[in-house]
């Protein structure tokens, strides 16, 4: 035997080697589809495979997770949104596709464009200004995810020139970007600097968010919001004679939520040896056996404190409040300018977005509350709808529990005290729509 031929078998041998087996299977569970991975073991596949699931919309409801040596094991059940098993041989066969590759780098499906980030204080008008800035430097926005915690923002915006629907490479012009968005991020009396950055990464757009916002300590502050959601239960303890710190968590289930927490221990260098994840109705309970990429466990109680807060905000940080609404329409310049310019004529505050295109078309998603955190209030949602339009604009979901619940939990004021407060809200909004306050919250 030659010794191309030797290399040629032994790339193969290294191919196969390293190539996940990935086996998917409607018949042993009833209740949904299982999907079992076998893969060599290395920082970051647990991750790869998570983002698999979730970018495909998939709900995990139970999965097991083991180390053998060099050996890596991962078994999920996963159910479609509806929670039905799933049936479309195509989604089958991307999964099984996408899942044998993990172990390969993927790109970031924007190329062609430029991306943003961006980071700062969270205020009432901020992304109309961030969108108003960018439609007058001639941006068009194709793609965007917007997330907001404790008082902090972090976005990833795509953009291309208006004119040449090219990727933005003029370095002058990018730079005369930069410096136009970084005043409007900066809050008022804020010990910290916004962050405004054109990013070169491929990082998967959810995982670079999480990454933003914990490179921002947003996990060191505390809510201000006026409804105060539950918290997740973290607990951290040293199994000393295995070697191991177990993580345990008790959360409401909901889509992304294994990835979430997944993404934020691999970040923090943090390596899953074994896990269990188990759902009962709208309850989740996850638990981690993990050491540093070292090999050892959780060293101090400041780190296990610092290890428990971050897995609190990155459950968190999904946690959208308020009434999610969704435009539909024609795509053009200054478009998503002129509806948050809208949102903040009527005192709205975007909680969370996400913006996408496809062809001439503009989907986008907003969660929306009142100056205050409040649900906002239907008649304003109404207000806001009739200006950009009925047919375009539509209320997904309207928590009116949440707005009711509210206002019985306000302490009573009394007629004079309800007109006092009325009075000083109108002023505060019309100080506001005049530009003469940046918010009246």
């Amino acid at each position: 035997m030659d010794l191309q031929t030797c290399s040629d078998e032994f790339e193969k041998l290294m191919f196969r080697m390293n190539t996940p087996g990935v086996v998917i299977d409607n018949a042993v569970c009833p209740t949904s589809t299982l999907v079992n991975v076998v893969s060599a073991r290395e920082h970051g596949i647990l991750l790869e495979a998570v983002q698999v699931l979730t970018d495909l919309n998939l709900s995990i409801k139970k999965a097991y997770i083991s180390s053998d040596g060099r050996w890596f094991m991962e078994v999920f059940h996963v159910t479609d949104l509806s929670g039905n098993k799933l049936a479309d041989k195509s989604v089958i066969s991307y999964m099984k596709q996408s899942l044998g590759s993990i172990h390969y780098a993927r790109t970031s499906g924007h190329d062609g464009l430029t991306a943003l980030e961006l980071t700062g204080t969270d205020r009432i008008g901020l992304l109309s200004e961030v969108f108003a800035v960018l439609a007058d430097s001639e941006c068009n926005v194709v793609d965007a995810k917007v997330w907001t915690h404790h008082r902090r923002i972090a976005s990833l915006i795509y953009v291309k020139d208006c004119h040449s629907g090219s990727q933005i490479e003029d370095s002058g012009r990018i730079e005369s970007i930069v410096s136009r968005l970084r005043p409007v991020l900066n809050g008022d009396n804020d010990i910290r600097s916004a962050k405004t950055t054109v990013s070169m990464s491929v990082t998967h757009r959810e995982r670079r968010l999480h990454q933003m916002m914990y490179a921002d300590r947003d996990y060191e502050r505390t809510s201000t919001a006026p409804i105060k959601l539950e918290p997740p239960v973290v607990t951290i303890q040293n199994w000393t004679r295995r070697g191991y710190s177990v993580v345990n968590i008790q959360c409401k289930d909901r889509t992304k939520l294994l990835f979430d927490v997944v993404c934020t221990l691999t970040d923090m260098e943090y390596i899953v040896f074994h896990a269990t994840i188990n759902t009962e109705g709208s309850r989740a309970y996850l638990e981690f056996y993990i050491r540093h990429t070292d090999g050892t466990p959780i060293s101090s109680d400041a780190e296990m404190q610092r290890v428990i807060q971050s897995i609190q905000a990155a459950i968190e940080r999904r946690d959208s409040q308020g009434v999610r609404l969704e435009l539909r329409t024609e795509d053009r310049p200054g478009l998503l300018a002129d509806i948050t310019r809208t949102f903040r004529e009527n005192g709205l505050n975007v909680t969370m977005a996400e913006i996408s295109t496809s062809g001439n078309m503009a989907f986008n998603i907003f969660y929306v509350t009142d100056a205050e955190g409040y649900p906002a209030h239907p008649k304003t949602i109404e207000a806001v709808r009739e200006k950009i339009g009925l047919s375009k604009l539509k209320v997904k979901e309207l928590p009116l529990a949440c707005y009711q619940k509210a206002e019985r939990n306000e302490p009573g004021v009394g007629v004079g005290g309800a007109m006092l407060l009325s009075l000083v809200s109108l002023v505060r909004r019309n100080l506001f729509n005049l530009g003469l306050i940046r918010s009246y919250s």
